[in-house]
């Protein structure tokens, strides 16, 4: 069964649907020789605090903002008063194709209940030109993700707290167009979140007070998601995020923080028997099979070939899929901050590898932060990539 975005990527034309499509493969964060036919709705795996992309997208620990409904619902429950963001990105700069990302969130406290978030998340995809089978114009078409949901972060113990949450996500990748015999339209679909936060009892080391947080945030539950009227369906980026963050409160003017993320996105493609078992007709498991059957290993064909001239394969476990997030955070007199991340991932398996770096000021109940992109391969897509956060902070 050829799936809607191959489809799609016959039937697409013009710099933007490049740019699509290279964003399609890069958020996924899937090499191209990996499993065909992965996630859908990628963008919701895209970081939007600039803060922690700054910090080599590494924030499920901190979850300290009102952006901890992206990193960490279960950080809210330690939150006071109330809270609005907003994030803005050029996406893909690289491809100069108008390609634009926004994140609104806000927050608020009730005493004795806990405390509640909204965001809305959008993704703006570019105008592209509708084709037929026989490439002839059909119309222009604009293609859009959008994203809107609640979540709630509660105290359970005194270091313990618990969140979640859930959002309604329409995918508007080419609707009313004609892909073989079928008919497309826009995807809808829900994703649920359950995650938890522990911040150990802090303790002194000489004149330095010492914090330990341990964070868990599994995003994204939820059914696959369907562009077309026969019954195609992909799986959304379901995923397992987990780290921890150390933080060194030296005096009343400065401030360090360590963290690093651990990721996994928990979806599988069922393989057949091909060379490496990777087809995109392949059946993915429902979201709740998939908890388990994601952490089986893959294999994956490589750039080389045997004596023979046939393509080798490699295994790739758990940890081999997983991306790993590492950054830190200095604070001078919580009024600025600089930072500096580093973000990898298996050669194999997506081969993003990039620098980040990124600062913030906070004054009075304004605080900004800005994150930018070094990547360390030439013509990335995501080189330059640049975000640009503004938070109020009603408590202050």
């Amino acid at each position: 069964m050829q799936s809607f975005n191959e489809n799609m990527r016959i039937h697409r034309n013009g710099l933007a649907a490049a740019a699509v499509m290279a964003f399609l493969a890069l958020a996924a964060g899937q090499a191209a020789h990996a499993q065909v036919g992965g996630a859908a709705v990628v963008f919701l795996q895209i970081e939007p605090d600039s803060r922690s992309a700054g910090m080599g997208n590494a924030g499920v620990a901190i979850a300290d903002n009102v952006n901890a409904i992206f990193w960490n619902p279960a950080g809210l429950a330690r939150q006071e008063g109330t809270e609005i963001s907003l994030t803005h990105s050029t996406w893909l700069p690289e491809f100069n194709a108008g390609l634009y990302y926004e994140y609104l969130t806000a927050k608020h406290r009730i005493e004795d209940i806990g405390t509640f978030g909204a965001h809305v998340t959008f993704l703006n995809l570019g105008e592209h030109e509708g084709r037929d089978a026989q490439n002839q114009p059909t119309g222009t078409f604009t293609s859009y993700d959008l994203a809107t949901g609640i979540s709630y972060g509660t105290n359970v113990l005194k270091n313990l707290s618990l969140g979640t949450g859930v959002r309604l996500i329409y995918s508007n990748l080419a609707p009313g167009q004609s892909v073989g015999a079928q008919e497309t339209r826009a995807g809808v679909t829900l994703g649920f979140d359950l995650a938890a936060l522990y911040a150990a009892p802090r303790f002194q080391a000489g004149n330095t007070e010492i914090g330990v947080n341990v964070g868990f945030n599994l995003a994204n539950m939820g059914p696959k998601i369907q562009y077309s009227d026969q019954g195609q369906a992909d799986p959304i980026p379901q995923n397992l995020r987990m780290g921890y963050a150390v933080t060194f409160d030296f005096d009343e003017y400065n401030k360090l923080t360590l963290t690093q993320d651990f990721n996994k996105t928990l979806i599988r493609v069922q393989p057949e028997s091909t060379a490496c078992g990777a087809l995109s007709t392949a059946e993915a498991d429902p979201f709740y099979k998939a908890l388990f059957s994601g952490w089986q290993s893959i294999k994956v064909r490589t750039n080389a070939t045997n004596s023979e001239g046939e393509a080798t394969c490699k295994t790739l476990n758990a940890l081999d899929q997983m991306t790993i997030s590492s950054g830190f955070e200095y604070w001078y007199r919580s009024l600025f901050a600089i930072r500096f991340g580093y973000f990898y991932e298996n050669p194999y398996f997506g081969n993003r590898k990039f620098l980040t770096f990124g600062s913030g000021v906070r004054w009075n109940i304004i605080g900004a932060d800005f994150s930018y992109i070094y990547a360390i391969e030439e013509n990335h897509p995501l080189a330059n990539t640049m975000r640009f956060s503004l938070l109020v902070n009603f408590l202050r």
